[in-house]
């Protein structure tokens, strides 16, 4: 849960992302048309909360890391908005069941302890009829670049990256929790330039079963 290098140092690189790598602009089409009351899982240092639109009552934005959540707060004091920032962990989320018009998952599913638990937990905050929205690397490429990913993932990515994991599959990951995937579509990022371990991402909408609309 507190990983102070690593945070310092994503901090400093998820910054220099948002244009360089157009992550911000993904940040736009991933919250566009989201309204009511939200949570976001892993909110990191709170990049997110300038992108979401006035039709949004509230975001409980959940993160555990120490110093990311401390820059959270200063993201949310600058938003347009109401943010709370709170500790928790995304296996036990600190919030009231079907509380929530719409989940948020941004660049974090690689990360938590328990994919599936993190995904039945969304499920459980969700109300009838709410969506989840996620934006996600994970497993991409041809079988060379898999096989890196996987091995990536058995020896040093994790411990040097906060927990992150590289050859996760989100989208599979969301059907076996009890999900109905919307419209999805997979993206390079960046989308020009050498392809790495992180590059394989996918942006989409899902629903838990049977609430698809």
């Amino acid at each position: 849960m507190h990983h102070p290098r690593f945070a310092r140092r994503y901090a400093r690189l998820s910054v220099a992302a948002e244009t360089r790598m157009g992550v911000g602009a993904v940040r736009d089409r991933l919250l566009t048309g989201v309204s009511g009351r939200v949570i976001e899982i892993g909110a990191g240092n709170g990049l997110n909360f300038a992108h979401y639109p006035g039709s949004v009552s509230e975001v409980v934005a959940v993160e555990p890391e120490r110093l990311l959540r401390r820059l959270a707060v200063e993201a949310a004091l600058r938003a347009e908005v109401p943010v709370d920032v709170v500790p928790g962990a995304a296996e036990a989320l600190p919030v009231k069941s079907e509380a929530f018009d719409a989940a948020v998952v941004c660049l974090v599913l690689c990360s938590v302890r328990d994919v599936q638990r993190t995904l039945a937990e969304l499920r459980r905050v969700l109300r009838p009829g709410g969506e989840l929205r996620f934006f996600e690397h994970g497993r991409g490429g041809g079988r060379a670049m898999r096989l890196t990913q996987r091995a990536l993932d058995r020896t040093v990515w994790p411990p040097l990256s906060g927990g992150c994991h590289v050859s996760r599959d989100p989208v599979a990951a969301l059907r076996r929790a009890g999900f109905t995937l919307g419209p999805y579509r997979r993206t390079l990022l960046p989308e020009k330039g050498p392809r790495l371990p992180t590059s394989y991402c996918v942006l989409g909408t899902a629903w838990p079963a049977g609430d698809a609309g």
